[in-house]
């Protein structure tokens, strides 16, 4: 008995009820879960991101260089013909011939120059929104936003210069005399004008742009596509509507209410009688402002974009 116990106590046990190694179950320390990065700061897409941003600078620098002449004309002949400085088309053709005969007259001038910083403003402050989209939320470095913080921002920022702007426009161009200050209601009308025209310009051609290009034909769609022509559309269109409230905050400044007892109705003939030029005067503005230079824009950012992902 003696010898069989002690020949079952002394047999090997089996190496495979042997652990090889102890592996104890890790347990997250406070300070490791805290170490940890967050899903959030992972997605950001930071490549490339100082180029980004001067290819945003550079793009809307070319767009607003290249359209601040032209628009330059129109807002002047505008505000001349409703100050009464001049009719719409003499201004229209003295302007043209400073800038043949002068060019650099023109386009060295202190109007030319306010032109350019409310455009290339408004296309940078929508092009750095893109940027930053695109960086937050992880996307392509071509990702293009739509959303109701692109349409706060861009108008915040074209508001802001363009009432500048005005401002400056109608003590150069208005009625003879010395230079008033510009009334509170004149800057909401401006104001209010150019949320319309932003909206029109940055948010509804991504949107317009697909329901656009659904219907054209194969054809037409290897031309031009949905979104450039709703780039095109969109700003012309809403001039109609932008139109009379331009012209009513003009005349404001023009003809101040306590001056010669002008009525609602006064206002109303000379807003009807200059609606139509004056509306086929801007059409002729926005479209190179946000349909050209909205384009050019658009494109040489894309262009730039594309190289650097």
């Amino acid at each position: 008995m003696k010898n069989n116990s002690a020949s079952n106590l002394s047999e090997p046990v089996p190496a495979t009820s042997l652990p090889l190694e102890a592996k104890p179950i890790p347990i997250p320390t406070k300070q490791q879960a805290v170490g940890m990065p967050s899903k959030v700061s992972d997605q950001w897409n930071t490549r490339n991101l100082g180029l980004r941003l001067g290819a945003d600078a550079l793009s809307a620098a070319c767009a607003a260089s290249m359209i601040a002449p032209l628009i330059s004309i129109i807002d002047r002949s505008i505000m001349e013909n409703t100050s009464g400085r001049s009719t719409l088309m003499e201004s229209i053709k003295t302007s043209l011939r400073t800038l043949v005969t002068r060019p650099h007259t023109m386009l060295f001038s202190r109007p030319v120059a306010l032109i350019c910083m409310l455009y290339g403003g408004t296309y940078l402050t929508a092009n750095t929104l893109d940027t930053a989209s695109s960086t937050m939320r992880g996307k392509p470095i071509t990702f293009v936003s739509s959303g109701t913080d692109k349409f706060a921002a861009s108008s915040a920022a074209n508001i802001g210069l363009c009432i500048y702007k005005d401002q400056v426009y109608v003590k150069l161009f208005g009625p003879a005399g010395p230079p008033r200050p510009v009334p509170l209601p004149t800057y909401g009308l401006f104001a209010l004008r150019d949320c319309l025209t932003i909206f029109a310009s940055f948010n509804v051609p991504p949107l317009l742009g697909p329901f656009v290009s659904e219907r054209l034909s194969a054809e037409m769609r290897r031309k031009v596509s949905g979104e450039t022509m709703a780039q095109f559309a969109a700003p012309a269109a809403v001039q109609f509507f932008s139109t009379p409230i331009h012209l009513l905050g003009l005349d404001v400044y023009n003809r101040p209410t306590g001056v010669g007892g002008i009525s609602w109705a006064d206002r109303w003939a000379l807003i009807r009688k200059n609606w139509l030029i004056s509306c086929a005067a801007r059409v002729g503005r926005i479209v190179p402002a946000f349909g050209l230079g909205g384009t050019v824009n658009m494109k040489v950012r894309r262009n730039l974009m594309e190289k650097l992902s």
